[in-house]
């Protein structure tokens, strides 16, 4: 799936797009940024803002 756009698509097809790859690929969620050169701050606040964030021990964005 293409993240190419991940500042502008549904935030919670993002979620599950990021959880997904998380779960399956990545090991935290700087390695995912990185590897997709993405921006974590940006990435994070755009999943808090619909109350998601990233829970470093489960490695995936919970709600809060």
């Amino acid at each position: 799936m293409d993240l190419e756009n991940y500042e502008t698509m549904d935030a919670f097809i993002l979620l599950s797009i990021i959880n997904l790859k998380l779960r399956d690929y990545y090991e935290n969620l700087d390695s995912l940024c990185y590897d997709l050169d993405i921006s974590k701050d940006c990435l994070s606040e755009r999943l808090k803002s619909i109350n998601y964030v990233y829970d470093k021990e489960n490695n995936q964005f919970i709600g809060i």
